[in-house]
């Protein structure tokens, strides 16, 4: 089991010259080159390490970092930009990076940044996540899309399964709104809002054969999905 990074560049590049450099180290390396997606995928999958540029489309990496930071506070987060201004560096350091390294710089600098940030954490390598997780009384199956109790089957939508996976995720937490919406639908805005709720609404119905699995909404913040038993 190897340490995962999630490298995000716009560059794809760099991106690409990063990526195999630090494959030939022994790392695993997701690369996205917008800010939607790699929120998507850290929601989704466990990351040991995230590099992120500052200068992303659709959502830039501060923005990111804000909201990977209201999951998640322990991740270390590298940033790259061509940004080299001391409150530039200052703002990524405010947002909740760890670190921060001024293009250009050398694959070298960046493999010693990234090992001294690993050094600071207690890394927990976890064996690949099982796409069948139990829930109270059901077996959801994450890549099929499945919900199986002892009387039925339901076969869940993309979106569905999506939702369910993410609350699964942070079972026994509160989930805010904003987090469930930009990893599940890249945007948060009123309509997509809406239709979150709507999703919430059927997930509820599907769940309700098991009395101890509750959906709550937490108001003005978000979810919580608990298992009472």
């Amino acid at each position: 089991m190897k340490i995962k990074i999630l490298l995000v560049e716009d560059d794809l590049n760099l991106g690409f010259i990063i990526s195999d450099h630090l494959k030939s180290e022994g790392y695993v390396v997701t690369l996205c080159s917008d800010g939607f997606e790699a929120m998507r995928r850290f929601s989704q999958e466990k990351y040991h390490l995230c590099i992120f540029d500052v200068m992303l489309p659709k959502k830039d990496g501060f923005t990111l970092t804000k909201e990977i930071r209201k999951i998640n506070t322990d991740v270390p987060i590298l940033f790259l930009s061509a940004k080299s201004l001391t409150e530039d560096k200052v703002e990524g350091f405010n947002v909740g990076g760890d670190d921060y390294l001024s293009k250009p710089f050398s694959i070298e600098e960046l493999q010693m940044r990234i090992k001294a940030l690993l050094k600071r954490i207690n890394i927990k390598i976890t064996p690949d996540e099982d796409p069948i997780i139990k829930i109270g009384i059901f077996i959801f199956d994450t890549q099929n899309h499945t919900l199986k109790s002892d009387t039925e089957i339901k076969s869940l939508t993309k979106k569905e399964a999506q939702i369910l996976k993410l609350l699964n995720k942070y079972k026994n937490k509160v989930i805010p709104r904003d987090v469930i919406l930009n990893s599940v639908w890249g945007q948060d805005d009123y309509f997509v809002g809406r239709s979150l709720d709507v999703f919430i609404t059927k997930l509820r119905k599907y769940l309700r054969e098991d009395e101890d699995i509750v959906i709550s909404n937490i108001h003005g913040v978000g979810f919580k999905f608990e298992l009472l038993k």
